[in-house]
């Protein structure tokens, strides 16, 4: 039986961070939490919240953990886009209140923080994916 290529669990656990943090709230303000997954309308990006694109990207990155060793590539570039998006949504949802209201009157949620954390997770997955040395086949009559 053959060994799964390290990284895949890890990207796995960066899948769960991505899922549940997609849905836990994003955000605490002075008039109660907004969730990622209902998100502002200010902050939608392309009509859906954030919170759901990673819930959704996260995912991908499960899909990956699963794969077969013969498919790490595959994996790794499935942990690549995840984390990509895992990252770069929760920073961007952060600067854009930034932006808009300053540091007053609200503070990150655990789900902005965790999909964050997840993205994270998922590049270093993809980057020890790719750098990981192909199992040897070995012969049936070995």
């Amino acid at each position: 039986m053959r060994r799964r290529p390290p990284g895949q669990m890890r990207l796995l656990g960066a899948g769960a961070f991505m899922a549940l943090g997609g849905w836990l709230p994003w955000l605490y303000t002075e008039l109660g939490t907004v969730s990622g997954a209902v998100g502002l309308s200010r902050t939608l990006v392309l009509g859906v919240a954030p919170g759901l694109w990673v819930f959704y990207f996260a995912l991908l990155a499960v899909a990956g953990s699963i794969l077969p060793p013969r498919l790490r590539t595959a994996a790794a570039i499935q942990g690549l886009i995840a984390g990509v998006v895992g990252l770069v949504l929760p920073v961007w949802q952060a600067v854009q209140l930034l932006r808009l209201v300053g540091t007053a009157g609200w503070m990150p949620g655990p789900g902005l923080v965790m999909s964050a954390f997840g993205g994270i997770l998922a590049l270093m997955a993809a980057r020890q994916l790719l750098k990981a040395e192909p199992a040897p086949v070995s012969s049936p009559g070995a």
